[in-house]
């Protein structure tokens, strides 16, 4: 009867040890911890209704499945974004992305520069695009150099086209326009 006991105990002891490595094991291998996709010198077309709008390369991408499905692209992009006779309207170039299926958002970092139609060129560290809103925006420091003006400040609001924009926090010296033009640009406090 001891050695049954025994035996008894040892079995449940094995039984239990190995569903803890059957759990480890499962948890290493989820899909979402490893890319089932990577790829070098890859490019994304988005269209709608068979019109190009965006251009998005990168050097290297990895693709990510599970609950909550994600493109990482570690080496950066270089986007270009297209009215509707394919003309450029904005270039963003970053050092990282992310792009996060199920959000429709995509998040760039790292020297990102953003170019517009108009030649204004922003720069800033942290930019996060959201596809459902059309929105680019940003709560760190911002620099936005102008024709003829830079803005310094620490956060963004703008449209995807970066046409129309809020800068937040300004800070540096600023000119008050006092005839009653109005400006597609906004600079808040």
């Amino acid at each position: 009867m001891k050695n049954l006991k025994v035996f008894s105990f040892i079995a449940l002891l094995v039984m239990v040890s190995c569903k803890n490595k059957i759990e480890e094991i499962n948890a290493i291998t989820q899909s979402d911890t490893f890319p089932v996709e990577t790829g070098k010198n890859i490019e994304i077309v988005y269209s709608e209704s068979a019109r190009v709008e965006s251009i998005i390369k990168s050097p290297f991408y990895k693709r990510y499945a599970g609950k909550n499905p994600y493109i990482e692209m570690p080496q950066g992009i270089d986007a270009t974004f297209y009215d509707s006779a394919m003309h450029v309207k904005t270039h963003l170039t970053s050092k990282y992305a992310i792009k996060y299926d199920n959000k429709n958002v995509m998040e760039v970092k790292n020297d990102v520069v953003v170019v517009n139609e108009k030649g204004e060129r922003l720069n800033t560290e942290h930019l996060i695009w959201d596809e459902k809103t059309r929105r680019i925006y940003t709560d760190v420091f911002v620099k936005i150099t102008t024709p003829d003006k830079v803005f310094y400040g620490d956060g963004l609001d703008a449209d995807d086209s970066f046409m129309k924009w809020v800068i937040k926090k300004p800070r540096g010296t600023f000119y008050v326009n006092t005839d009653d033009t109005e400006s597609d640009n906004t600079i808040k406090k």
